[in-house]
C-alpha cells in the first residue's frame, strides 16, 4: 500500500487510527514526492529525525519517479487538469500507485477518484491524538 501524505502527517501529527493502519499494514510505501513534501514541512532537525525514524523503522519503501510515472502522470493531467483541477503532485502520486500495481490510502479521495484503474483505500481519520506524537514500537 503506498500512503498518501495527507494519512503520513496524520501519523506524525499522533492520530492513533493513522498510526493503526500503517502499523498493521505488511507493505508500506510512499512516493519520493511524499517524502519530499514531508521534508518541506518540517520546523526543525528533531521533526526531519522523526520523519526519517518513521520510514526507516517501519520498513517503508520509497518509490522514485520513472519514465513511465512521468508519462502516465502527464495524461492524467492532460485528461483532468483543467477539467477537475487534478494538480502535479498529485497526479505523478497516482501515476506511481498504479506502475507500481499498489493500493493508494488517502483521505483526498476526491483528487484522486477521476483516475482510471487506480485502487484506493480510503482512511478518515478519526479524531484521537495519541499523547507521545509517534507510532508505538
Amino acid at each position: 500500500m503506498i500512503f498518501d501524505s495527507d494519512v503520513m502527517i496524520w501519523v506524525l501529527r499522533g492520530n492513533e487510527s493513522a498510526a493503526k493502519l500503517v502499523e498493521y499494514t505488511k507493505k508500506r510505501g510512499i512516493s519520493i514526492l511524499t517524502q519530499l513534501e514531508l521534508f518541506q514541512g518540517v520546523k526543525n532537525r528533531e521533526e526531519l529525525k522523526l520523519i526519517k525514524s518513521l520510514f526507516y523503522d517501519f520498513d517503508f519503501i520509497i518509490y522514485p519517479l520513472n519514465e513511465n510515472i512521468g508519462h502516465r502522470a502527464a495524461v492524467y493531467s492532460e485528461a483532468f487538469g483543467l477539467s477537475h483541477g487534478l494538480c502535479t503532485v498529485d497526479s505523478l502520486i497516482a501515476a506511481s500507485v498504479i506502475e507500481h500495481n499498489e493500493i493508494l490510502c488517502t483521505a483526498n479521495t476526491k483528487h484522486f477518484r477521476l483516475i482510471p484503474n487506480l485502487e484506493i483505500k480510503t482512511f478518515k481519520p478519526k479524531n484521537n491524538l495519541q499523547k507521545n506524537n509517534h507510532l508505538k514500537q
